[in-house]
């Protein structure tokens, strides 16, 4: 079964909108799709979700998109789609996180670095926690000094502004666990360039190896 738990590092391109791309983003060595549901111009339907997570189950991690949705929309949303995780940017209440864990769905939880949330969130709650930058979803790079000045429990996945060419230097900064991108692999909204996912995929697959064999 993939999950969360049994990944050593952590590859996920975020935004795809169609069957077609999630293929590419799956060839490429990718360990897990994002599937937007928050308003977005890459917003996909429950049905569309459906049909993207239904096409690549049991080759990559398909993992639903949410920003301040009510906790009824994400469970409707998670049962419509079966999606394997849920990663929520902004209120994530308990209720929604007692729901999430009776459904086994993984739950990573967004922060947005400079705000109050970013130091105040207790991440045991959670799987994994995902930073962003102050603008989340607007593909800006973000200084990472932050996460220097803030301990986590989880597992951390770094976003904002990455492309194949920061990627790896952005890992070599922070050390994260786990990289997204959306918009910094895209030849428009919503449409992924092949090549530029592959690049990507293989710059940040081939840090995290050589990481491994460093630190055994």
């Amino acid at each position: 079964m993939l999950s969360l738990s049994n990944a050593g590092s952590f590859i996920k391109i975020c935004g795809v909108t169609s069957i077609g791309d999630a293929h590419v983003v799956s060839e490429a060595g990718a360990d897990a799709v994002g599937l937007i549901f928050a308003q977005s111009s890459r917003q996909l339907s429950v049905e569309a979700a459906s049909e993207i997570a239904s096409a690549t189950k049991g080759s990559i991690l398909r993992v639903g998109v949410f920003r301040n949705n009510s906790t009824d929309f994400v469970l409707r949303c998670v049962d419509g789609s079966d999606v394997d995780a849920a990663q929520v940017h902004g209120t994530l209440p308990d209720e929604l996180v007692t729901a999430l864990r009776s459904r086994h769905v993984a739950i990573i939880k967004a922060l947005s670095v400079e705000s109050e949330e970013f130091f105040e969130f207790d991440d045991r709650k959670v799987d994994a926690v995902l930073v962003d930058g102050p603008a989340p979803g607007s593909g800006q790079t973000h200084a990472w000094h932050d996460l220097a000045r803030r301990h986590f429990t989880r597992p951390v996945i770094a976003a904002g502004g990455l492309t194949d060419l920061n990627v790896v230097a952005v890992l070599e900064t922070t050390n994260a666990w786990g990289v997204d991108v959306s918009s910094g692999v895209e030849s428009a909204p919503g449409v992924k360039d092949p090549s530029s996912v592959r690049d990507f995929v293989r710059n940040a697959r081939a840090y995290f190896d050589s990481r491994k064999e460093l630190h055994g």
